[in-house]
């Protein structure tokens, strides 16, 4: 048994992100598991970049209501104790309503299949109309 010394959390970078969003990394896996997890803080108003991860994503809320949207212009709320997963290739966004912050764990794995394409691959910026398209709640 390890324990592991926690890392000092990282803000994210503007070119996956808009907005102020905080991360800190709970697990960043090593072979022959190369699971990652991190505890992410979104702003008010802040959210992801468009990205897909080559083996997929899972996210749990823990606090605030999280949007996930996808290519389809579809945007669903997430409320707290929620886990919502994103399949491999899915080209996706999630973030924080625009009036309260909001948190989650993200889980991944970094191992992209055949080693030959990035586990995350980060793309445009979710536009003002993305992000404020009408949200639902169906499952």
């Amino acid at each position: 048994m390890e324990f592991v010394k926690p890392q000092s959390t990282g803000k994210g970078p503007q070119d996956w992100f808009n907005g102020d969003v905080w991360f800190d990394v709970i697990h960043a896996g090593q072979e022959p598991s190369r699971i990652r997890a991190n505890m992410v803080r979104f702003a008010p108003g802040a959210r992801t970049a468009w990205h897909h991860h080559a083996v997929g994503q899972t996210l749990h809320v823990v606090a605030g209501i999280a949007l996930i949207g996808t290519r389809d212009g579809t945007v669903f709320e997430a409320h707290p104790g929620e886990t919502v997963t994103c399949p491999p290739g899915e080209e996706h966004w999630h973030g924080a309503t625009e009036d309260r912050f909001m948190q989650h764990l993200a889980l991944w794995d970094g191992t992209a299949p055949g080693g030959h394409q990035p586990e995350t691959t980060w793309l445009e910026h979710v536009t003002d109309e993305q992000y404020r398209a009408s949200r639902t709640r169906s499952h």
